[in-house]
């Protein structure tokens, strides 16, 4: 995990996507958010072996590729999961067969979209926070 790396954000929705961008922005991290709208342009972007993200935050159900094919892809596949990306769910639908899914595949959160501003800030400083105090075994290559 390059806690200096991007922060993947795979949405479809303009929406969302415009209401995480400003959250992002309030927030001023100091990490690029890159966007994507599907799971494959996402997936295109991360095979790029100079790219290491910081996380990737994406929603479960996207066109061409869904989020939880994706994990598994990025997963199952040696040059990316070596990369050690926390991969995290954030849904405006939830349930439990969805949720069970996501963690059968080693997903490294599952979080609902909020509603207002105020908490969907919250929500994404506490996963910021927390994966910026996580230690991941690439972490110590460059040590």
């Amino acid at each position: 995990m390059n806690k200096e790396g991007p922060i993947i954000i795979i949405e479809d929705d303009v929406d969302d996507r415009n209401f995480l961008s400003a959250v992002f922005t309030d927030l001023n991290y100091g990490n690029e958010i890159v966007f994507f709208e599907d799971g494959v342009s996402a997936l295109e972007y991360l095979r790029d072996d100079k790219i290491y993200p910081f996380l990737i935050l994406s929603d479960i159900n996207l066109p061409k590729l869904s989020g939880l094919e994706l994990k598994k892809m990025v997963q199952t596949n040696d040059s990316l999961s070596v990369k050690c990306i926390p991969y995290l769910f954030f849904s405006t639908h939830v349930d439990k067969n969805t949720v069970y899914n996501a963690y059968t595949m080693s997903a490294q959160g599952f979080f609902v979209k909020p509603d207002s501003f105020d908490k969907l800030k919250h929500t994404v400083n506490v996963m910021i926070m927390y994966w910026r105090e996580c230690y991941s075994p690439n972490y110590f290559e460059d040590k």
